[in-house]
């Protein structure tokens, strides 16, 4: 182990123990003993069988890289005395071959980060520690087993020779013994294996395995804390959104062996159903197997339950059957562990020689109708509360509810049938790579990633795919607990399909598919289907409906959606939406029935053929605006007068600007000319938004009339008052917002004086340049309500194009310049910053004035709490991130009415 020179104190307390009935560590410790370790520590606390062990802690990781990967002194020392003890505790000692201690170093940061970094099992075994295990245990067989599986991970942990290496050699041993499962092998067999593997470490980097087992511990500490830094836990953390400075602890805990023969076992276990949230035990074991057989899925393990074995139609006994005395004290341990978690538990445990013994817990990880079921039926146990229900559930996991299912009355051509690992349907091109689905979604194509098993290494593909499917593994696989995690479809353990990954083929029962061939897969059933099926949306009731009421009673803004057209409206209303925060009326230009009066408008010589243009577009914007304001049923809609630059309606390609000139019945040149004319080098800082409503005033003259008689129509139709709020786009001052109220009060009056019509309206603006900001008391004189577009506010705030930031974002976050995208969540310190002038100083000339934001910050959940804690009215966003942003605004309020009651 290398000692670093920089001055550190040594006397600080670098390592916890826990076993034996107590612990040094506590649950709440999780940001320095990291979450295995804090749990570890809970559990032997508790009083639980828990192997001894110790923890090395999230500082000593600090420390490793801030002195260029090296130990801070007092460490060593530390971590002798710890080994010691747990030696004792074991009647065993580390490194003694009479007798050895072997020890497991696993990583365990704060937040759970299931296989992304690296674990190594049975360490302290050698050639002479090997044969005190043997003769320890009675087993030669299941020492060298043991053996054997610490040089293969150990050596590709930390001295990275590849598991394929060590892969094949167990392979052709396997074909010249004649024998397919290791569960086959004799000592004898092992030990040759064994000797096998160590010629090939030294084959492969030029030294030896080694022997000593200090330098053998230190090793794998040292590799555990580099795996924080490795491809996939970098990844892991990008998307799951988790800081890179809180790094890993370290757990050492003495080895309990589930590979000690016929009664001895290896499992893991959930305390609901992680896929349904259904309340009963669910899981999984293999008898005389460790840890990795069961995750990684090597062999297909075996229910638990005996109502799970029934449902699944497996021979293989259960766990319950098999040991009940065992099965009955693991389900005593785990109704405990819920209970004083108040959480559903995802436990790891080993049974040696009919001992139980318990090696982890932690929240479970679930897929989002099982976390909306737990939450609501642990409320309804009066385990939690409705607000902690609440709080429960990650708002961006609920758009896994809003995609699509299989439609049942759909005729199905089952191909083969697995297991339903994670829940959902997806139809897409089969691929074999994680790198060939990433590159191929970058593409924009829809795949599914096809393997035997998957890996960590297979993170960024599982990501970019659009569901998963492994012939190996059960539902605790790697394959199964990402795909939950990350809300992908998965099917795993579909053995009949043989997977060819050298020429890219996977055959079902003769029939051979390659890449390319399009696959469906059920996560719900376990069905791999032919082709393309068709989906249908899931009904959004039940629990979903339950604790989205708790979290409507719960939060204070309002949500309402960006909505330009009917079906955008009608989705809005059934995902909750509590009206339009934002109609970009512009949308309703493009249709093809209405281009061309559009372009007769920008094509007029003056204001009488713009005009007479503008007269075949009214009746077309009225019905549009009528049909709104009909779904919407009295909610307020908020109508966003014409923004974007003209040029944009015109055809640009040579072939086009033919097509449209013959269409409209001008000549080409005039066309083309007058494309020519409004071309912008800069279009998002030009002739746009209230510049080209002043410039024409005839365009909101036309759109307030459609807005006013909308209004009337439609209260008249539904019997229900209408509200409409018209707001002025793009304003830096107060100057050009009275220019456009002035026009649009004309119409209003005229409107009310043609029909006889009373109504009501409010005329706004939309607050997206930095000087409307700080403007803000001046134009609130006479503005009644302001919406913050934070897209350009933010674009004109950095000074950045957001078509064109992709490199710089990239490499902003990089190097920790931007933390997170500014336009994907809002930069508070800053952008935020011009927002909250904005409110301050509207306020004071308004007190009443109306406060939203309709930017994509609008269903953020980072950005909609910063809009609770600064005092807006409303949020505005996409329809099908309406039912996030109730749930997040929701968790807002509560965790600002807990601060306020701390």
């Amino acid at each position: 182990m290398k000692q670093d020179s920089v001055a550190r104190d040594a006397t600080q307390k670098w390592v916890y123990r826990f076993g034996a009935g107590a612990a040094d560590g506590t649950a709440g410790m999780k940001e320095l003993l990291g979450g295995k370790g804090a749990n570890l520590a809970e559990m032997s606390n508790l009083g639980l069988p828990v192997p001894p062990g110790f923890t090395i802690t999230t500082e000593v990781c600090a420390a490793y890289y801030d002195l260029s990967r090296q130990f801070p002194k007092g460490l060593k020392s530390q971590v002798d005395a710890a080994i010691k003890a747990v030696g004792e505790e074991v009647g065993a000692t580390f490194g003694d071959p009479s007798n050895p201690l072997l020890v497991s170093v696993r990583s365990g940061a704060r937040a759970s980060m299931p296989g992304m970094m690296d674990t190594v099992l049975n360490l302290g075994l050698n050639d002479h520690t090997v044969e005190g295990i043997a003769s320890h245990a009675g087993d030669r067989r299941f020492a060298y087993d043991s053996y054997r599986r610490f040089i293969q991970m150990y050596s590709d942990v930390v001295l990275g020779v590849d598991h394929g290496v060590f892969e094949d050699i167990l392979e052709n041993h396997k074909t010249n013994t004649g024998t397919s499962l290791d569960t086959e092998l004799e000592a004898d067999d092992w030990a040759e294996v064994v000797e096998q593997y160590k010629n090939a470490v030294q084959d492969e980097i030029d030294t030896p395995f080694p022997q000593d087992i200090d330098a053998q511990l230190w090793g794998a500490i040292g590799a555990v804390f580099s795996s924080w830094q490795n491809t996939r836990a970098q990844t892991y953390r990008r998307l799951h959104d988790i800081p890179d400075n809180w790094g890993t602890a370290v757990n050492v805990q003495a080895m309990v062996f589930g590979n000690l023969g016929q009664t001895s076992a290896t499992g893991v276990a959930f305390t609901r159903n992680p896929s349904t949230g259904e309340n009963r035990l669910y899981g999984e074991f293999l008898v005389n197997a460790q840890g990795e057989d069961v995750v990684a899925g090597i062999r297909t393990p075996q229910s638990i339950t005996e109502d799970a074995r029934e449902e699944a139609g497996d021979d293989k006994p259960s766990l319950e059957a098999l040991m009940p005395e065992v099965f009955a004290e693991l389900r005593q341990i785990y109704q405990r562990l819920e209970a004083h978690y108040r959480d559903m538990q995802d436990i790891e445990f080993t049974i040696q020689d009919g001992r139980l013994w318990m090696l982890q817990t932690r929240s479970g990880k679930r897929t989002t109708n099982a976390a909306l079921r737990i939450a609501v039926d642990m409320a309804n146990e009066g385990i939690i509360s409705a607000d902690e229900a609440v709080l429960r559930i990650n708002p961006e996991a609920l758009d896994q509810l809003l995609h699509p299912t299989l439609d049942p009355d759909t005729a199905r051509n089952v191909l083969a049938t697995g297991l339903p690992a994670s829940p959902g349907a997806a139809s897409g091109e089969i691929v074999f790579t994680a790198d060939e689905a990433e590159a191929l979604s970058n593409r924009g194509s829809t795949v599914i990633l096809v393997r035997v098993e998957t890996s960590p290494e297979d993170i960024h593909g599982m990501h970019a795919a659009a569901g998963i499917l492994t012939t190996r593994g059960g539902m605790t696989s790697h394959a199964a607990v990402v795909a939950r995690g990350m809300g992908r479809p998965c099917v795993s353990g579909a053995g009949a399909i043989r997977i060819d990954h050298r020429e890219e083929t996977m055959t079902i029962v003769g029939r051979k598919f390659v890449k390319g061939d399009v696959i469906t897969i059920d996560g719900a059933t376990g069905q791999v289907l032919d082709g393309a099926v068709p989906m249908r949306r899931p009904e959004l009731s039940g629990d979903f409906a339950e604790l989205m009421k708790w979290a409507d009673d719960a939060r204070r803004m309002g949500v309402r959606a960006n909505a330009d057209t009917p079906r955008d409206a009608r989705q809005a209303r059934e995902f909750g939406a509590e009206g339009i925060g934002l109609c970009r009326t512009e949308h309703m230009f493009f249709d093809e029935d209405r281009i061309l009066a559009v372009r007769e408008m920008i094509l007029a010589e003056d204001e009488a053929g713009r005009r007479a243009a503008l007269s075949k577009i009214l009746p077309m914007q009225r019905n549009d605006f009528i049909e709104l304001f009909e779904i919407m049923a009295g909610q307020p809609v908020t109508i966003r007068l014409l923004d974007p630059p003209l040029h944009e309606f015109l055809p640009h390609e040579e072939a086009e600007i033919a097509d449209v000139a013959e269409a409209m019945g001008v000549p080409t040149a005039r066309l083309r000319d007058r494309v020519s004319e409004l071309k912008e080098f800069n279009p998002m800082l030009g002739f746009r938004g209230c510049r080209l409503a002043i410039s024409y005033p005839e365009i909101p003259e036309m759109q307030a009339r459609a807005i006013f008689e909308a209004a009337i129509e439609a209260a008249r139709r539904t019997a229900r008052p209408v509200m409409p709020e018209v707001m002025v786009p793009l304003i830096f001052g107060r100057a050009e917002y009275d220019i456009l109220a002035d026009v649009i009060e004309g119409v209003a009056a005229a409107v009310a004086t043609e029909t006889g019509a009373q109504f009501d309206y409010q005329i706004g603006t939309m607050v997206e340049l930095p000087r409307a900001c700080l403007k803000a008391e001046e134009i609130a004189q006479r503005a009644e309500f302001f919406s913050f577009g934070t897209n350009d506010l933010t674009q004109t705030a950095f000074g950045l194009s957001r078509d064109d930031a992709a490199p710089i974002l990239s490499t902003y976050t990089q190097r920790a310049i931007f933390e997170q995208d500014p336009f994907i969540s809002i930069d508070q310190d800053g952008v935020g910053e011009l927002v909250e002038i904005a409110i301050e100083r509207g306020r004071r000339a308004r007190p009443d004035i109306k406060l939203g934001i309709c930017g994509e910050h609008g269903g953020e959940p980072k950005s909609i709490e910063f809009c609770q804690r600064i005092g807006l009215d409303y949020v505005s966003c996409s329809p099908y991130r309406v039912p996030i942003a109730r749930l997040a605004a929701a968790q807002a309020a509560i965790r600002l009415k807990g601060k306020a009651g701390s």
